[in-house]
Parts: C-alpha cells; sequence; structure tokens
C-alpha cells in the first residue's frame, strides 16, 4: 500500500516536469495543467483506497465463512432432521 502511494507520488512529479516542459513561459497553464493532473492523481488514490477496502472486506467475509461453515452444516443438517420427522409424521393421502 506504502509503495503504490509512492508510485503516484513519484508519477504526480513526473507529471508535474511533464506539464513544465510542455508549457515554460506560460505560468498559469502551468498551474491549470498541475491542478488538472493532480486531480487525476487524487482520483486514482481514492480508487486505490476502495480497492484495498473492499478487498479487505471481502476478506473478513471469507473468513466469516469459513468460521462458521461448520455451524451451517450442523444447522442444515438439523433442519433436513427435523424435515424428515415431520414428513413421517403426515399421513400419506
Amino acid at each position: 500500500m506504502k509503495a503504490s502511494l509512492l508510485f503516484l507520488l513519484a508519477c504526480t512529479a513526473v507529471l508535474a516536469v511533464g506539464a513544465r516542459a510542455d508549457s515554460p513561459e506560460e505560468p498559469k497553464a502551468l498551474v491549470k495543467k498541475v491542478q488538472e493532473l493532480a486531480q487525476k492523481v487524487t482520483d486514482m488514490a481514492k480508487d486505490a483506497f476502495i480497492r484495498v477496502r473492499d478487498s479487505e472486506a471481502v476478506q473478513q467475509a471469507r473468513q466469516w465463512v469459513s468460521d462458521n461453515a461448520e455451524l451451517a452444516k450442523q444447522r442444515l443438517e438439523w433442519v433436513k432432521e427435523k424435515l424428515a420427522e415431520l414428513l413421517k409424521k403426515t399421513p400419506a393421502p
């Protein structure tokens, strides 16, 4: 995670240098271009955080399913037994 943020910051610096090289005489255009690039990098960072958060949620869900799988099997067996008992008690038509 830290490495990807460092990578994004490095990309921002490279893009800022590239923007400056494209328009060395126009400071307003340069500022605007850097702001646009900073916004793009910010959006990329937000997307990365969302993916990490979603990934963590998925991992927690998998862990919960793994932890509760045996209990779910036991409950299913119990329901099957109760259903079988109920069907035995029901008179045939």
